[in-house]
């Protein structure tokens, strides 16, 4: 063989197996497009989030408020929208009004529409009579985000993967007269950081929605403010130019940030936690060992399960939503209305989670009625236990709920 024939044959295998590893590499068959609008009250408001506030007005804006909507579309066009808010939850008419008005103009099923709130502290009380401009225009700009979302979508890939932040501290601390809320070290947790990451086909990086379990509380002064969260999505956003951070908040009715009161502390919070988020994305990697690319299709369920109070209360029975979304072979979301304990978070990871599918649990989703304790936390009492007469048997009733529909919702 002479030495043109030998350079030929070698060009030739050469582009035989660069044409094989490129056919088989994963293509872009989701769609996905996100979009953000400003939600800072312009007229003073009350807030939301501490009693003792009363009806007084907030005093300025520290950091705007926003809410922003991710939608994405796998390939057989099953939908699915996230929409997170720096809100002290999503109040039943809020997320009815808003589902109402999207099922209409997008044809999206309940299913396919989760809502989020950050739970800050320092957000409008919305849900009153003397705010009704304020939620009018909310509901309008909810529903303009989700529309942008949806007809901004483009190919896309996705990505779950994890870290780890540590500035969340179990605020359950057992005395001799009861359990006061008062940080507890020994309490428990859970630091995970999970995050669902949005890249082109190219690999830029363009959405990222990450959750954290921990209240938004580090600060209570009379401003307009996102907290940790706020800040964690504001530096996301900064050191990535394009980049739409979205926070998720998990089961965090019993999780306090640590040190609070100085809004230096809320900083560094944010900063913390957008650090974990960039762990997870594996920024500075060449290769990503620690992200695994979602493949096949969407798939979801939204219910109610039935909770009941104790019989003294007088109360009546309250239909509890929860939602268990697939999205892809590797992830299952989980969401449940209220302030939800730590422990709901930990025991469904263990329950559901495999080697092939993580488990994401976020709270204050889609409904918000005060705590959701687990058994153990309302027969230890405490202010998350006494907040509801709740009957002991509301774990078991909302476990059995999400693993009936976690059986129904499959990937195929």
């Amino acid at each position: 063989m002479n030495r043109s024939s030998l350079l030929f044959s070698i060009f030739a295998v050469f582009a035989a197996v660069v044409f094989l590893y490129a056919d088989d590499e994963p293509k872009a068959s989701w769609k996905a497009g996100s979009a953000t609008a400003t939600i800072t009250p312009h007229r003073p408001m009350p807030m939301s989030g501490y009693a003792s506030r009363k009806d007084n007005p907030a005093e300025g804006t520290e950091q705007d408020l926003f809410a922003k909507a991710l939608a994405i579309e796998d390939a057989e066009g099953n939908r699915l929208v996230f929409v997170t808010t720096d809100l002290i939850g999503i109040i039943a008419k809020y997320r009815a009004d808003v589902e109402q008005a999207v099922g209409e103009k997008f044809n999206l099923a309940p299913h396919s529409l989760v809502m989020n709130a950050s739970h800050t502290h320092c957000g409008p009380s919305y849900g009153r009579d003397d705010t009704q401009d304020y939620y009018d225009q909310l509901v309008e700009k909810t529903v303009g985000i989700i529309g942008e979302a949806l007809e901004s979508m483009e190919p896309a890939r996705l990505y779950y993967s994890e870290a780890k932040c540590a500035f969340a501290m179990n605020r359950r601390t057992p005395t001799p007269t009861g359990y006061r809320n008062h940080p507890n070290p020994e309490g428990a947790v859970d630091h995970t950081v999970p995050v669902l990451s949005v890249r082109d086909p190219e690999g830029n990086l363009k959405t990222a929605l990450f959750g954290y379990a921990c209240h938004n509380t580090t600060m209570g002064f009379m401003k307009w403010f996102g907290d940790y969260a706020g800040y964690a999505q504001e530096y996301l956003e900064a050191d990535h130019e394009g980049l739409t951070a979205m926070f998720m908040n998990g089961c965090s009715g019993d999780q306090n940030p640590y040190p609070r009161r100085m809004l230096y502390f809320a900083q560094r919070h944010g900063r913390s936690l957008a650090t974990a988020v960039e762990a997870a994305l594996e920024v500075s990697q060449g290769t990503f060992f620690h992200q695994k690319e979602l493949n096949s299709r969407i798939s979801g369920k939204m219910d109610t399960v039935k909770l009941s109070f104790t019989e003294e209360s007088g109360r009546e029975d309250y239909e509890y939503p929860v939602q268990v979304i697939r999205i892809g072979d590797g992830l299952s979301m989980i969401t449940m209305a209220g302030e939800v304990t730590i422990d709901y978070s930990l025991r469904l990871k263990k329950e559901l989670a495999t080697e092939e599918s993580h488990v994401w649990v976020a709270g204050y989703t889609n409904d918000y009625n005060g705590y959701v304790p687990s058994k153990r936390v309302l027969l230890e009492g405490g202010y998350e236990a006494n907040s509801r007469p709740w009957n002991p048997d509301l774990e078991e009733r909302i476990i059995g709920k999400i693993h009936e529909m976690a059986k129904a919702v499959t990937t195929p």
